[in-house]
């Protein structure tokens, strides 16, 4: 893919700091320059560590050989119209860029429109599994924080050119299907009998109840005078395939879409799991002991050798695992998985799969920590062991699919959060969901007002080189580190990047907004702020849609605060 102008820019800044280290230096490699956003801004807009780097081997102060280098880049006549300013400070050579710089990133944003940021097709297949829930009852709040990450993960790597498969894995071969079986069977007894007794390890939430009742209306009595072995397979299954075709309704409600639901049961009875041990086999990584068949841990780390095969012939728990990952590394070059803080004993099994297929760290995990809710400043008291548990279903009716997404990115995976459903629901600027939807509403509301001329002036990038005051400089640096930010998400498996950006993008515009009028007497002007309102409007969308959040048009509240 070409590169666009405001990295070809900044790739002529790198060429002309190499070539004065190069010239300061005289001898020796020069390490490749990378150029960086400073911790201070005030610094300027890039930094270099270079001179850090070189100063033991050029025997002088880091300060002194950063001044040195700094003075002939800046006497380089071809960084003229792009580089106000090169500085040395602390060792550091700080760059800032001149206005054009961030007028020809607006104007990159208008060219590209939504496309802006887009990486070209990565060549890297990845299968990202997250959100999967035990098929014994409706998704709950927390299965909400994972469906959120992976499914903006999936969505930034999508963006940025990787191939992804997104899955779910239902474990439906434990003996939680039977307990499942058991509850459906007691609450379908119930509805005949209420004295009938339920099972004391059973799943006790109401949401077994209109289950049982369709599976009475279709079948009748007719399981009342059977046995245990004759009625609970039948109840197991229908339990779980209703759970799960639920968990399904409640995932895309939330707006997230599987490629792959896959059964654990299915791998056992497609001889998948044989497979998977079969290929192990065939790399030596098995032997058989003590009537059992083993798989050696040990050689890649693990304390000591697992059993993969009960001597009776029962598969272990580490069978299914073993086949489910080798069809994933078949089908994809990295396996990724975001698990609940319940699952760090997982690690350590699934990087000893990936290494005996001769794959190591192709297999990650990312641990989602654990979360709490609260609710007019109290704790929400959930208990799965007596059925008082809050739905997705129901976070989605209280505050919405938007406030809920948007909540749940807002801290890194491997951090615990708080989710404040009082605060998802507030129609204030305390809301940061509402207010980065406010921003992208009020813009769509300039625009609306705005002639259609004037707007189609605006898109053509006419007129940016007006864009030099001091808040239209910072929104457009800002608006220009949007591809960054979604790399960012994607290597660091981190979305709460992009919704922390969403956010400063808002405050942003808000400060050039209300230092500047965009349609104000002066037409060039009113043009070259229009089309920066409208490079916002673009990167603010595109944020948004990468989190799964909706970017509206038209608010309620903006429209009462403009007649106001």
């Amino acid at each position: 893919m070409k590169a666009n102008a405001p990295d070809a820019a900044l790739a002529r800044v790198s060429a002309a700091l190499d070539a004065a280290a190069k010239a300061t230096l005289a001898d020796g490699e020069i390490p490749p320059i990378a150029l960086e956003a400073p911790r201070n801004p005030e610094h300027g807009d890039f930094s270099s560590n270079v001179a850090l780097q070189l100063a033991k081997r050029a025997r002088r102060p880091p300060q002194q050989l950063a001044s040195e280098i700094a003075a002939r880049a800046a006497g380089d006549a071809a960084l003229g119209t792009i580089v106000a300013e090169i500085a040395a400070v602390g060792g550091f050579i700080n760059v800032r860029m001149a206005p054009a710089y961030w007028q020809q990133s607006v104007r990159e944003i208008l060219e590209r429109g939504d496309d802006f940021g887009r990486g070209a097709p990565a060549g890297e297949r990845v299968s990202l599994e997250f959100g999967s829930a035990n098929p014994t009852g409706p998704l709950v709040v927390v299965q909400g924080r994972t469906l959120s990450l992976g499914d903006s993960i999936a969505k930034a790597m999508r963006f940025c050119g990787v191939e992804v498969t997104t899955e779910w894995i239902i474990n439906d071969a434990g003996s939680q299907l039977d307990t499942l079986g058991r509850s459906l069977y007691a609450r379908y007894r119930q509805i005949a009998d209420p004295t009938f007794p339920f099972p004391e390890d059973g799943y006790p939430g109401d949401y077994l109840m209109p289950i049982a009742r369709a599976l009475r209306e279709r079948d009748g009595n007719r399981y009342e005078g059977m046995s245990e072995s004759q009625w609970l397979p039948i109840f197991a299954t229908f339990g779980r395939d209703e759970l799960v075709a639920g968990q399904q309704r409640t995932a895309e409600r939330f707006g997230v879409y599987f490629d792959r639901w896959q059964s654990e049961k299915q791998l056992h009875e497609s001889g998948a799991v044989k497979t998977g041990i079969e290929a192990l086999r065939a790399r030596g990584i098995t032997y058989e002991a003590e009537g059992a068949t083993w798989m050696r841990t040990t050689q890649f780390g693990d304390d000591k050798d697992r059993v993969i095969v009960r001597g009776d012939g029962r598969p272990t728990y580490l069978a299914p695992d073993i086949a489910y990952h080798y069809d994933k590394l078949q089908r994809a070059d990295r396996a990724i998985l975001i698990l609940g803080p319940d699952h760090h004993g997982y690690v350590a099994r699934l990087g000893t799969i990936a290494a005996a297929f001769g794959k190591p760290g192709a297999i990650e995990v990312v641990i989602a920590q654990q979360m709490t809710t609260i609710r007019d400043g109290e704790i929400v008291s959930l208990s799965k062991r007596h059925g008082d548990v809050l739905t997705l279903d129901d976070v989605i009716d209280e505050v919405g699919v938007d406030a809920a997404r948007f909540f749940f990115v807002m801290m890194n995976a491997d951090s615990p959060m708080t989710f404040d459903l009082t605060l998802a629901k507030a129609q204030t600027s305390d809301n940061p969901v509402y207010y980065v939807q406010y921003g992208h509403a009020r813009i769509a509301s300039i625009v609306a007002k705005a002639p259609p001329a004037l707007v189609a002036r605006a898109r053509s990038g006419e007129a940016l080189e007006r864009l030099v005051e001091r808040a239209e400089i910072a929104l457009a640096r800002r608006l220009a580190e949007f591809p960054a930010t979604v790399r960012s998400v994607v290597e660091g498996r981190a979305p709460s990047r992009l919704a922390r950006y969403a956010q400063n993008v808002a405050s942003d515009f808000t400060q050039f907004y209300m230092a500047h009028k965009v349609l104000g007497d002066d037409e060039p002007t009113s043009v070259a702020r229009l089309g920066l309102a409208l490079a916002t409007k673009t990167v603010l969308a595109r944020a948004l849609r990468l989190l799964g959040v909706s970017a509206p048009e038209r608010m309620d509240r903006l429209e009462a605060d403009e007649n106001a």
